[in-house]
């Protein structure tokens, strides 16, 4: 419950849409709150018991309702806010950190070459732009921005940077204007 507390207060703090005590309510109608509620009160649990089918039928059923798909093993922890949500697939060895912000059409997938860790690794307070694709066992560093259709795959991104492009460039590492190739 801890979890879905610090993602509504993460809707709040983050949506300049929700102003004044009625939008506030509104917050519990965005589709995010209601993929992460399955995920976090069912699907994870039962995925970690080991339960077979469940997990993944629930996890499918939230992908029909709200076009947000999360496998049941993605790691998430408190405070992710996933805007507008639709199209974004969080694969099933992704971990979040806090924190972290998806826009819609976002992957967190597998390239398809790997066995065990094949999905992205998000550290704490990570933005992830509209229709950005991180593909493999990756680690993107804390405080990152990754732009809108950014491409970023099997590279590692060190924190505190803006990465945009595909495939990946630093343009910003510690406030100061850079270019890196990933």
């Amino acid at each position: 419950m801890i979890g879905l507390y610090q993602d509504l207060k993460s809707i709040v703090r983050n949506d300049p849409a929700v102003k004044g005590k009625i939008r506030i309510l509104e917050v519990i109608l965005y589709p995010s709150i209601h993929a992460l509620i399955i995920h976090r009160l069912l699907a994870y649990p039962l995925y970690k018991l080991k339960i077979p089918f469940i997990p993944r039928l629930l996890s499918q059923i939230s992908r029909f309702l709200t076009g947000i798909e999360i496998h049941p093993g993605a790691k998430i922890s408190p405070g992710l806010f996933i805007d507008h949500g639709m199209g974004v697939v969080i694969g099933e060895t992704a971990v979040i950190g806090e924190n972290c912000v998806l826009f819609h059409g976002v992957t967190l997938g597998g390239t398809g070459k790997e066995t065990g860790k094949r999905h992205p690794t998000l550290k704490s307070n990570v933005v992830v732009g509209a229709n950005a694709t991180l593909l493999g066992p990756i680690t993107i560093g804390e405080n990152v921005k990754v732009g809108a259709e950014t491409v970023i795959i099997n590279k590692d991104v060190p924190p505190n940077c803006t990465v945009v492009g595909a495939p990946g460039v630093i343009v910003r590492k510690n406030n100061k204007k850079v270019k890196v190739k990933l």
